[in-house]
């Protein structure tokens, strides 16, 4: 989150700003995302201006906000920021989509902070779960669901951990962490007590995968530092008693959690035997992929300020740390960053899984490209992502083929965690722009455009982001963004160029392979196109996907041949060649498609 700086003053010279002014949060925060479509961002046309990107025929951006008053999305984060500067309000807020009812479409779950020891605010906050509407719309169920949290809520990780064929859901906090058990009939009950899992402490983002390949979801949740009201630090000016966010390494790391399915609804702690304890960070983000192709999902975690960490699985319940060796746990000159999203996909299409991190300004962010040996190089400047990210702090990003070339393309949301930083430094601002990057199937180097200034006036915007979450909300094949705001409401975000190719939409329902059919490889060919995608999980920033995958063929009209390799301890594959084309479809382990 900040770069490394020793002492904790040090943070009265480090950066922090609110934007423009704590004026401009409260503008966020009034307007919300229907007051930045009323000041113009709604309606401006956007042009390619003779490239490639692709833009739709009706003057519509590539992605366009969706204002609250048509979505009747009401939410607002509260940071609660206070004259003393806890830690924690900086760091959210998270949240995602989740088909809670199963009904096909992706209803919405927004995480906001509340009472804790240092915050007690009146009247009360809670999260907030918006049931999708099928027009474009929502509506808030929070009450009826019963998930409206009761902490100072962080993230969120949405998973079927029993097995009953409806998504469970994992809200982490500082404090305390809540397992909602869905119950199937639009409610959940907190079993948190019962399931073992309340991770206690500050826990930040989570994932469910199945690590020992027992078919059960099993929960690894990132835990970050040892902070309470008790012990929260002076950092900033003794000259003026000035105040700042305080550098989170001023604190002393902790080891993230590992929780065992036991199967039955209950969950065992396995953090030490399985090594992850071994490993103390601050750890904010976190994706389970399949680094080395063996079958065992590994874990590629975001530390800040304390060497990122690459947990490879070498079976029987044990991880190794590699991230020194591999190279993705310090910067190229050495150096600790302060690691804050990650995301996991094969970019380059050469069969080996790739990483991506984002970090605070003057780090630059990595692409790690996967050498085949458990090492990586960061090809992040060759990319051009590096130098354009040079004075951004990055936290939500996510792999996504938002055009449907059958590529995968990158999305990130900015904004510096000090409030006070354009105060000092010219360049940087806790309120940034968000930032597309196109794949043009290029190869491993020089394959990613930035692409941003043509694709929608949200480019142009800035916003002081946190999390980030994909999903196609209305169901058109184009793979739509949430994103989450420090203090303020979340901006949704409509995918126009998706549909303009042709597509498949696929949910995977294991049978003897986990529920969600986490670690899955789908290989897809049409006509002289070929390629395949591993389904990781998690990734990002205290958010949750869609888990539905989008195959994009770009212009082709037919899917030659779709093959899906399930995970672990399933030994299935099973093939089709008589498939739909630009609609949604379910495939059951064993059972074929189920429409």
């Amino acid at each position: 989150m900040f770069r490394n700086g020793g002492k904790a003053s040090r943070m009265g010279e480090r950066r922090r700003s609110d934007g423009a002014s704590s004026s401009r949060r409260q503008f966020l925060k009034k307007i919300g995302v229907g007051g930045l479509a009323a000041y113009g961002l709604a309606g401006r046309i956007v042009r390619s201006g003779g490239s490639s990107v692709p833009t739709p025929q009706n003057g519509l951006p590539a992605f366009e906000i969706v204002p609250s008053s048509a979505s009747k999305i009401q939410f607002v984060h509260e940071s609660g920021r206070s004259p003393q500067y806890y830690l924690p309000e900086t760091l959210g807020g998270g949240g995602g989509f989740i088909d809670y009812d199963n009904d096909g479409w992706m209803d919405i779950y927004q995480v906001n902070s509340g009472k804790c020891d240092f915050y007690d605010p009146h009247p009360p906050l809670r999260n907030a779960l918006y049931h999708n509407n099928r027009d474009g719309t929502f509506t808030d169920v929070t009450e009826r669901a019963g998930v409206a949290g009761g902490g100072f809520g962080m993230g969120v990780a949405v998973g079927d951990y029993d097995g009953d064929g409806w998504p469970d859901l994992y809200v982490t906090q500082y404090g305390r962490s809540i397992l909602y058990h869905n119950n199937g009939d639009g409610t959940f009950t907190d079993v948190t007590a019962k399931a073992g899992v309340s991770a206690p402490g500050w826990a930040a983002s989570a994932v469910w995968f199945d690590y020992d390949n027992d078919g059960r979801l099993d929960l690894f949740v990132c835990r970050s530092v040892n902070f309470s009201k008790a012990n929260n630090k002076f950092c900033g000016s003794h000259q003026t008693d000035e105040r700042f966010y305080c550098i989170p390494n001023v604190y002393d790391p902790m080891p993230s959690y590992l929780f065992h399915n036991n199967g039955d609804g209950t969950f065992t702690d396995v953090s030490e035997e399985s090594g992850i304890a071994g490993a103390r960070g601050i750890a904010w983000g976190v994706v389970a992929t399949d680094i080395n192709g063996d079958g065992m999902m590994d874990l590629f975690v975001a530390n800040d300020t304390v060497a990122n960490f690459l947990f490879a699985n070498r079976g029987h319940g044990k991880f190794e740390e590699i991230g020194l060796q591999s190279g993705v746990g310090y910067s190229a000159d050495g150096r600790a960053r302060s690691g804050m999203g990650v995301d996991s996909a094969d970019y380059d299409q050469d069969g080996k899984i790739d990483l991506f991190l984002t970090d605070v300004d003057e780090e630059l962010f990595s692409l790690y490209h996967n050498n085949g040996n458990e090492t990586f190089d960061d090809q992040s400047l060759s990319n051009g992502i590096g130098m354009t990210v040079r004075y951004m702090s990055g936290w939500g990003v996510k792999f996504l083929d938002y055009d449907n070339d059958g590529n995968v393309d990158l999305f990130i949301v900015s904004g510096h965690p000090d409030n006070k930083v354009s105060e000092r430094y010219s360049k940087v601002t806790f309120a940034e722009k968000p930032l597309l990057w196109r794949n043009l199937g290029t190869g491993y180097q020089k394959t990613y455009q930035n692409v941003s200034a043509e694709s929608g006036p949200v480019f142009d915007t800035a916003v002081p982001g946190r999390g980030l979450a994909i999903g196609d909300f209305n169901n058109d094949g184009g793979v739509d963004v949430l994103i989450m705001l420090n203090q303020g409401a979340p901006v949704l975000l409509r995918n126009n160029v998706g549909k303009l190719n042709h597509w498949l939409g696929i949910l995977l329902r294991g049978t003897v392979a986990n529920p969600d059919a986490v670690g899955a490889t789908v290989t897809w060919q049409a006509g002289d196109l070929k390629r395949y995608i591993y389904k990781v999980a998690g990734g990002g920033y205290l958010s949750s996907h869609d888990p539905r995958l989008v195959l994009g063929i770009g212009p082709r009209t037919k899917f030659d041949w779709l093959e899906i390799k399930w995970p672990p301890p399933s030994k299935r594959v099973d093939r089709f060649t008589d498939l739909p084309l630009d609609r949604y479809i379910t495939i059951v382990e064993g059972q074929g498609i189920k429409t």
